[in-house]
């Protein structure tokens, strides 16, 4: 099992904590992780893009000159995708990007996250997160005590002063336990949680 240093919020270290193996320590599976992030910004997609095939647009119902003799060359609608005004030849339609994955298979895909950042040492661990006012210098300071610019905090529960706090913060993200996912874990550097919120990932994914 990994051990990992515990800080206050002055950046002082205060202990350790052992981090579960079925969690923490997993064997990586890049493929998993790779579809996660593909699932995640799949689903992220609208997909209401719409243009309006020839058969769509408005007008163009008559030939527009006879077939033959004028010179032209033969056409048979103003609204052929070559007119201006023309419909578009495969024009893009509404529809669903996203696709699914089980439940085992996200599981693992978070696992590997978080077990990789374990390993790369981007896990910072406080031993509580708490602000007594809403203010953003206060929580650029906690993250400045201990290195941290760019990071996903991760609380176990909504902490309104700590999440509106970093609201603002360019390259800082908050997130509860349940709601962390694999696209951004990977999308910051660090990975900052309270000893409380690895508790409860333990307890949830363990």
């Amino acid at each position: 099992m990994a051990n990992v240093s515990v800080y206050n919020m002055e950046g002082k270290e205060v202990g350790t904590i052992e981090l579960n193996d079925a969690v923490f320590g997993v064997e990586v599976n890049e493929h998993l992780v790779h579809m996660a992030v593909r699932s995640q910004l799949a689903n992220n997609r609208q997909g209401t893009q719409k243009a309006k095939t020839r058969s769509e647009v408005s007008g163009g119902g008559r030939k527009p000159w006879r077939q033959k003799g004028t010179g032209h060359a033969r056409q048979g609608s103003t609204r052929a995708p070559q007119w201006t005004g023309g419909g578009v030849v495969f024009a893009p339609v509404p529809r669903d990007y996203s696709f699914k994955m089980n439940k085992k298979e996200k599981q693992a895909a978070l696992k590997s996250v978080l077990t990789s950042k374990v390993q790369e040492s981007k896990v910072v661990v406080f031993d509580e997160l708490k602000l007594d006012e809403i203010k953003t210098k206060a929580m650029v300071n906690v993250l400045k005590n201990v290195n941290v610019d760019n990071a996903l905090v991760v609380l176990n529960e909504n902490d309104a002063n700590v999440v509106k706090s970093a609201k603002n913060i360019e390259g800082v993200q908050t997130a509860l336990v349940n709601t962390i996912n694999v696209y951004d874990i990977l999308k910051y550097n660090t990975l900052v949680m309270t000893k409380a919120a690895v508790e409860a990932i333990e307890e949830v994914y363990a």
